[in-house]
């Protein structure tokens, strides 16, 4: 293993690196040790070295795609990664690590102006008999026709069960492992933008369902100084926000350029309460727009 890589230099949760090699990221100023305890035939557990500001990292050899795994929080809680690309056996299972790169083949696509917006909302799990995000593809064509230039999938963030509607997502970067997971998605996405269609993804930045949400055990996530009517609401301005403020911006960053989504739908953001100089929908906001200059797209 190799050790002592700034926090900034990878994005949280696992990010693959080729040739067996892949980063494990959290942020989890409670615990006093973190381990990444990998999982299935070559069980075996990677100590994290704790970085500044609560974070815990390392740098581990042969680990592929696929490989399944927990972090282990003071040698007594195993918990999913709260930063995981995939739940593929839901919100209690292992995450998995997910090799991030697609063969896009969208590259002219640079999006649409909001003002050429019409938009049809799409439930993956009930648009068709398959529940999939690949049910979805042989359908855009009738979109089309019908005028639609912009699909707004609900929330696909890991939700308890197969089926839900959306909103008690527990894994903010976990695509629905019932809906075809994050492969599933991006392979969407391109089929819309070769349509000309624009894709709308709804995330949830107000709160977290409460089956499956383990961040509370990992840092203070949230706070009890305000309440939304879905559960604790998400510590935005108090002690540590500024680490919470990065995993809900990284996510919204994820979503546009590793997924080439293009418009981001804020769910409830009567219940995102942040009274500071800068509140956190401008920042995100600010970086949203930011990555769309550098990836020349139009991004909303």
């Amino acid at each position: 293993q190799e050790q002592g890589t700034a926090r900034m230099s990878f994005a949280l949760g696992a990010t693959y690196l080729g040739d067996g090699r892949c980063n494990f990221l959290v942020w989890a100023p409670g615990a006093g040790k973190v381990d990444v305890h990998i999982v299935g035939p070559s069980d075996r557990a990677a100590p994290m070295e704790r970085q500044d500001h609560g974070y815990h990292q390392v740098l581990a050899k042969g680990v592929e795609p696929g490989t399944q795994y927990f972090y282990l929080l003071d040698g007594q809680s195993e918990r999913p990664d709260p930063a995981s690309s995939f739940q593929p056996e839901g919100v209690h299972g292992p995450s998995e690590v997910v090799d991030l790169s697609f063969d896009w083949g969208d590259a002219g696509w640079r999006g649409l102006e909001l003002s050429d917006y019409i938009i049809y909302e799409i439930h993956v799990g009930a648009y068709t008999p398959e529940g999939t995000f690949q049910g979805v593809i042989p359908h855009l064509d009738e979109l089309c026709e019908l005028g639609i230039t912009a699909i707004e999938l609900m929330p696909v963030a890991q939700f308890p069960g197969e089926r839900n509607w959306g909103y008690d997502g527990a894994y903010p970067f976990a695509v629905q492992n019932s809906y075809g997971g994050p492969t599933g998605l991006k392979t969407l996405v391109e089929a819309c933008h070769t349509s000309g269609l624009a894709v709308i993804l709804d995330v949830v930045y107000n709160h977290l369902g409460p089956e499956g949400n383990y961040l509370a055990q990992f840092g203070p996530y949230f706070t009890d100084r305000y309440r939304t009517p879905w559960g604790q609401a998400i510590n935005y301005d108090g002690p540590e926000s500024d680490e919470v403020r990065r995993f809900f911006i990284e996510n919204a960053l994820y979503w546009t350029k590793d997924f080439h989504i293009d418009a981001l739908r804020l769910d409830a953001i009567h219940a995102i309460v942040d009274p500071s100089a800068r509140p956190i929908l401008e920042e995100l906001g600010i970086a949203v727009h930011q990555q769309a200059r550098q990836l020349n797209r139009k991004i909303h």
